[in-house]
């Protein structure tokens, strides 16, 4: 005979199964969806949801945690959903304010490191930090590092800002403003950009999966290429010499890159792949 609670109370099994199913058909990654969504709603991990599979979610947390897979199914990002991206070993804020960090730019903070020595001082710079992700990984990996991070969105600050406090790192000057102009006059070590590099089309043809996320950090114009283009143009005179400018890009934007960072008097031009062999990040050192 089964009860009450048996009958209106789901397992966290069966809500797994029926909503992965439900799911399935708008999302590639549905059950790890799944997951992350209902840990989120229970406070619990991934291993808990597994070795927990015959316990009940309430009433309550089962309409709370439907209605976020809902939504899900509508588009909106799990990292949306639940408040946080994993980064770089951090758990880091986002909003809708803020692009979700990708795990393409672990690369681009990789690619820094090999620039930064662990003993040493050096002043960074990170353009167009949104939630802070590149800031906040190299500070941690480098404590002695000076770190400067701009941001044209006042709310993508205001997230930064807070997961640096969250993560108690305190060398971190955050300014407010488009690409270099908060740092006019100032020369780096090293810098590093993750700008806009979605092209006019790209954002049409992908515009379910991008839709919750700011355009503002997802629009390159209409080749993809107009704010890398402005960043590496303007780089140069914001280089020590020998200083190193490293910056994301799209998977196809490796040869248009390699070419402006040449035009702009970058040397010792490379580019580091990702897991499909596609080149995500270039890299170019100013002249002694």
């Amino acid at each position: 005979m089964h009860t009450d609670r048996e009958t209106t109370e789901p397992t966290i099994s069966r809500l797994l199964r029926d909503t992965t199913d439900e799911l399935r058909d708008t999302s590639p990654s549905a059950r790890l969806d799944c997951e992350l969504i209902l840990g989120h709603v229970l406070r619990k991990t991934r291993v808990q949801l597994c070795s927990g599979g015959d316990e009940h979610v309430s009433r309550e947390n089962t309409a709370i945690y439907v209605n976020l897979v809902r939504k899900r199914r509508a588009g909106a990002p799990v990292a949306h959903l639940v408040g946080t991206r994993e980064f770089w070993s951090m758990k880091l804020s986002v909003t809708s304010s803020t692009l979700i960090p990708r795990p393409e730019t672990e690369i681009l903070v990789s690619c820094a490191l090999t620039h930064l020595p662990k003993d040493q001082a050096a002043n960074v710079l990170d353009l167009g930090t949104g939630s802070g992700a590149v800031a906040l990984a190299l500070a941690r990996e480098r404590p002695h590092l000076s770190i400067t991070a701009t941001d044209i969105s006042d709310e993508a600050l205001r997230i930064a800002r807070y997961n640096a406090h969250s993560l108690d790192l305190t060398q971190i000057e955050f300014l407010r403003g488009d690409w270099f102009t908060p740092v006019a006059g100032r020369k780096f070590s090293t810098i590093v950009a993750n700008p806009p590099y979605v092209s006019d089309m790209e954002l049409v043809v992908h515009d379910f999966e991008l839709q919750h996320e700011p355009r503002l950090a997802l629009s390159g114009g209409k080749g993809g290429l107009g704010c890398i283009k402005k960043i590496i143009e303007e780089a140069p005179k914001h280089l020590f010499p020998g200083g190193w400018l490293a910056i994301e890009h799209g998977h196809r934007q490796g040869p248009a890159v390699e070419i402006l960072m040449r035009e702009a008097g970058l040397l010792s031009i490379f580019g580091y792949t990702d897991l499909q062999e596609h080149i995500r990040v270039t890299e170019g050192k100013a002249r002694v």
